[in-house]
């Protein structure tokens, strides 16, 4: 398979790449971090251009086709939290792919490279979405940074839900911010969202398979990622 070379096609890599290693750190993170077991040798999280992702032995030729994830990951695993462990290995995530797309961008003019630089700095980085941050560059909420959005966002059928965590965003200007704890986009007033009440995270309705209709009937949402970690104690 030829090498991305235009800056759409190292671009369409780069997303490709993010995108295995978002569903990695946040939805498929239990894998991952029992794949990463300090008692085997040196591994590395990849994340390929299929959308799949892989934790695996680092290449053997030397040096390597293209730049490398960080190396041991495994090996600080049980040295910290794993909300810690997982942050780090995001910070890694998000080196390795700029470094992937800048080897395929080597022989970029200075505006394409710019260009470039731009596409991938308008996505959140795994960083922002496995630790629930927002990009720096955005405006604080009203409410001090608080994630919690009861006070403007409104259920389906229009009612206040002081207690609900599910609805409709509809201030675009102030919920800008909000970032999909399972896909890293950003929202989109037209999609429904839910918040969940232990992680207070927010997700797509989409993408957690959760309708307008069956979020009514929930008292306390919980996210994926905290009904798993229940199961586990």
């Amino acid at each position: 398979m030829a090498s991305p070379r235009t800056v759409e096609e190292i671009f369409k890599d780069y997303s490709s790449r993010r995108s295995a290693l978002v569903r990695a750190l946040t939805i498929e993170a239990d894998e991952v971090y029992v794949q990463c077991d300090p008692e085997k040798e040196n591994l590395c999280l990849y994340g390929h251009p299929n959308e799949s992702w892989e934790v695996t032995l680092p290449a053997e030729e030397v040096p390597p086709e293209l730049p490398e994830p960080a190396l041991g990951i495994n090996f600080a695993r049980d040295g910290m939290t794993r909300k810690d462990w997982l942050s780090l290995v995001a910070v890694h995530s998000d080196c390795w792919l700029l470094s992937v797309g800048f080897y395929f961008g080597a022989r970029l003019n200075r505006n394409e490279r710019k260009r470039l630089f731009s596409m991938m700095n308008d996505l959140p980085t795994l960083f922002e979405i496995v630790t629930g941050r927002k990009p720096v560059e955005d405006k604080p909420s009203v409410d001090g940074g608080s994630k919690s959005k009861n006070s403007t966002k409104r259920s389906i059928d229009g009612q206040a839900r002081n207690n609900s965590k599910l609805s409709y965003v509809e201030d675009e200007d102030e919920h800008g911010d909000t970032l999909c704890g399972s896909c890293g986009g950003n929202y989109n007033a037209d999609e429904f969202w839910i918040g969940c009440d232990i992680c207070e995270r927010w997700y797509h309705g989409k993408c957690v398979k959760i309708t307008p209709a069956k979020a009514e009937s929930i008292k306390q949402y919980k996210c994926p990622s905290c009904s798993t970690k229940k199961s586990r104690h």
